[in-house]
């Protein structure tokens, strides 16, 4: 996808902004964001975690691939470079090295994850020991020169909780003087945030304003996960996070390559995601349903870095019932993660009497699970208890023949 709001060509090589400072016709540089290096999650074993952990650090060396193959100059991160500043040592350096190998140019700003506050990553002890020259930090609001006729607005976050546009606030003042600016931003915008009462929200309108100005050219956003266009401009875009985190984002697993003049834009979205997201709802009737969602498990491509999370509705047999639970065993061994979202989950476990028929009882044990069968197919309190007991008996009776 290709965004070119403004057709019109690039000045030619030599043109001088005013005070005659001579600057580059246009420049390609990456747009990331949220990267939220040591980001863990709950649903994950300890083997799936390392994988997740590596894999956002191996995100690194290929947006370094990416900047080579397309010529670009740098790479800017906006924001939630880390998952929090009190981050394992071994993330900080590890994602430094990546850096300092991709051997390209990276500015990252503070978000709202990584504050640039007195418990700051980017001025520990080991983020400065380690840190390579290609590295850099936008530690201050306001224009930071990139290269000649380049200058990045950088609005990075001092707290977790902004009273001001800091966008706003970091554009104030900035001529329009023929130099290509790009303001580095993260937060929610107000046309898409929930909650209009936030003092921290970017405003739209007033980012298209500075647009329209000439005082930049390009708004390069984090925080929002899903690659996403903002406005109408053309020149507003969040690039979302280069490994997916979660399942309600669009469209992860991005960067952006950002050909930028004073008079032309052009935004290419460039695929980096090696993990997936996946959510389904699967009703149940019969084990023929249950094999269905064997089958579709099956294919699943790259399963050791797909998470899945499975709304299961319908009303199965304890033969169905224990057939469900091989497939979602044998599956859970082989994806990243395989979760039951219980909230939107409502599957009934009733026996029939091809179910009764296997227990093979006769005399008190008989008559007990003939009861436990009448509680279980009731509407009493305890239904689903009696249905538990008798999916116990029925798997401890088909490992017993």
């Amino acid at each position: 996808m290709e965004t070119t709001p403004n057709d019109t060509a690039p000045a030619p090589a030599g043109t001088a902004s005013s005070g005659s400072v001579a600057f580059s016709p246009a420049v390609r540089f990456i747009h990331t964001a949220d990267w939220q290096l040591g980001m863990t999650r709950h649903f994950l074993d300890p083997d799936a975690q390392a994988r997740f952990t590596a894999a956002r650090i191996d995100a690194i060396s290929r947006i370094g691939q990416v900047a080579h193959d397309q010529s670009c100059a740098f790479v800017v991160v906006c924001g939630d470079v880390f998952e929090t500043n009190h981050v394992e040592r071994r993330v900080v350096v590890r994602a430094l090295e990546a850096m300092e190998a991709a051997a390209v140019a990276f500015y990252l700003l503070p978000g709202n994850h990584d504050p640039l506050d007195a418990s700051s990553v980017f001025t520990s002890a080991t983020f400065r020991r380690h840190q390579p020259a290609n590295v850099h930090v936008l530690d201050r609001a306001g224009v930071h020169v990139v290269a000649p006729g380049v200058e990045l607005i950088a609005a990075p976050w001092t707290s977790k909780r902004p009273l001001v546009d800091l966008c706003a606030a970091a554009t104030s003042g900035v001529d329009a003087d023929g130099i290509i600016r790009i303001v580095a931003g993260h937060g929610a915008v107000d046309s898409l945030s929930p909650d209009p009462t936030d003092p921290a929200l970017i405003g739209t309108v007033a980012a298209e304003a500075t647009l329209a100005s000439g005082c930049a050219h390009y708004v390069a956003l984090g925080d929002r996960h899903s690659t996403t266009q903002v406005g109408t401009s053309g020149r507003i875009w969040y690039s979302g996070a280069p490994e997916p985190t979660d399942y309600d984002e669009v469209d992860p697993g991005n960067v952006l390559v950002v050909e930028a003049s004073t008079t032309h834009i052009q935004v290419t979205p460039v695929a980096l995601g090696t993990w997936r997201f996946v959510r389904r709802s699967v009703p149940l009737d019969s084990v023929a349903d249950i094999d269905q969602l064997g089958q579709w498990l099956d294919s699943l491509p790259g399963k050791a870095r797909t998470i899945v999370k499975l709304s299961l509705v319908g009303t199965i047999s304890l033969t169905a019932s224990a057939r469900l639970d091989e497939v979602l065993e044998h599956h859970s061994d082989l994806l990243g993660a395989l979760e039951i979202w219980a909230r939107h989950t409502d599957l009934v476990v009733l026996p029939d009497e091809l179910d009764l028929d296997e227990f093979d009882l006769g005399g008190f044990a008989k008559e007990a699970v003939a009861d436990l069968h009448q509680s279980a197919v009731g509407g009493a309190p305890e239904a689903e208890a009696a249905r538990d007991a008798l999916a116990l008996l029925y798997r401890l009776a088909s490992v017993a023949s």
